[in-house]
């Protein structure tokens, strides 16, 4: 008996593998997106107990040393280790990302369930909403961050802004299918609270595409947190930032192309990784996959 019970557990442990929703098996490239991510989440977050030197030291016989055993990546013009730099740049930078995409993905739920569900008020919010889309993204964040001056909270409320309306024309859209259907209706005729409606039966049918849109915004603020620092518009030089080190690196690019190249690279892993990530989780809760099974 023991014999045949060994291959049927074997067997059926297979053909769970194989009747696995095809929606939810994860291929090579979303696992290495996944790990590269995580990995640069964790070196930045833990930058200060590793990185072998301050990244705000500067030492003047150290300055543009290329790679080399004492400094890593080298040192930048100042003569501060690159390495440390970029480990420690990448906390903000992904503190501002993560942080636009939060602020960016909360207000514009808030707005979009009032705009979807109250149809006097849809108006009025949808025209404010298309007005600010109708002003250049980045040039409303120079303009924004230029009024408040640099700091990292300028730059997410910056590049907060501009998200928000696609985020509230993203959930006014879900809102305007769901509010007809029969549950609302339902509970509407019982005599549930507004709020309560929103919160408990319009509110869920928005998260999964919140998830989508939020990886977007994340990746989409770090490198517009780049752009503005490259422009001059971002945070603050004296703290490290992605941004910050390519644009002071730009200079003596062809001193030592390290400091553009490496800080480059990393901040190109960040996005694709995310973006990656973002489109698999887009393919796992699309609804329209859930009958799509092997």
């Amino acid at each position: 008996m023991a014999q045949i019970t060994q291959p049927s557990s074997a067997m059926q442990v297979v053909l769970g593998v194989l009747s696995f929703p095809r929606r939810w098996r994860l291929g090579a490239g979303p696992v290495m997106a996944a790990v590269v991510l995580l990995v640069i989440v964790l070196s930045a977050l833990l930058a200060p107990f590793y990185i072998p030197y301050d990244p705000m030291q500067m030492n003047s016989l150290n300055r543009l040393q290329p790679a080399g055993p004492e400094h890593w990546l080298g040192t930048d013009q100042y003569g501060r280790d690159l390495f440390s730099r970029i480990m420690m740049g990448g906390r903000v930078s992904l503190m501002i990302g993560i942080g636009a995409a939060a602020f960016s993905v909360l207000v514009g739920l808030i707005i979009g369930l009032v705009s979807g569900f109250f149809r006097t008020a849809d108006a009025i919010i949808m025209r404010i909403m298309d007005s600010l889309m109708a002003i250049p993204a980045i040039l409303l964040a120079i303009a924004l961050v230029a009024l408040n001056g640099p700091s990292i909270w300028s730059v997410i409320v910056a590049i907060t802004i501009p998200e928000v309306p696609r985020v509230v024309r993203l959930v006014r859209s879900v809102v305007l299918s769901a509010r007809e259907e029969p549950y609302v209706e339902a509970a509407i005729a019982l005599g549930s609270t507004m709020p309560r409606i929103l919160w408990q039966h319009l509110m869920p049918n928005t998260l999964p595409a919140l998830i989508v849109q939020g990886t977007y915004i994340c990746a989409s603020a770090i490198l517009t947190e780049a752009l503005l620092s490259f422009l001059g518009a971002g945070v603050s030089t004296e703290i490290p930032t992605w941004g910050n080190i390519m644009a002071e690196g730009r200079t003596y690019f062809q001193i030592n192309p390290g400091l553009i190249f490496w800080t480059g690279a990393v901040l190109s892993l960040c996005i694709l990784s995310i973006n990656l990530l973002g489109d698999t989780a887009r393919d796992m809760l699309d609804p329209r996959l859930k009958k799509r099974e092997v």
